[in-house]
């Protein structure tokens, strides 16, 4: 099932830290690991994942070097500095935060009526 847009917008930087926690990455490497670790649930375009790198790498949260690939091509890697990782905590508690207030909402719910 894939996702309402919205839902992956408010939580994207989130996703891109905690992906970049793991290890350097470049773009196209982060969309297909999004995709797979979701099962297929995240679908992240590039035009959306540039723009937050950039802005990441402007604040200091991360930091890019080039590198060459096995195949001889240049590719734009990506690192989470200190502050990235402080920044990762920080959206991993308000997405706790957030989620047990939702899941709180949805319990006290009752059943829609068929």
């Amino acid at each position: 099932m894939k996702a309402d847009k919205s839902l992956l917008n408010g939580s994207a930087t989130l996703l891109v830290l905690s992906l970049l926690s793991t290890g350097d990455k470049y773009g196209y490497q982060m969309i297909a690991e999004l995709e797979e670790q979701s099962d297929h649930t995240f679908s992240m375009k590039e035009g959306t994942l540039y723009p937050i790198l950039h802005t990441l790498e402007n604040t200091g949260s991360v930091e890019s070097y080039e590198k060459e690939a096995p195949t001889g091509r240049k590719r734009k890697y990506y690192h989470i500095t200190k502050k990235g990782l402080r920044l990762l905590g920080e959206k991993k508690e308000e997405w706790t935060a957030f989620s047990q207030a939702v899941n709180a909402v949805l319990a006290g719910s009752a059943p829609a009526l068929a």
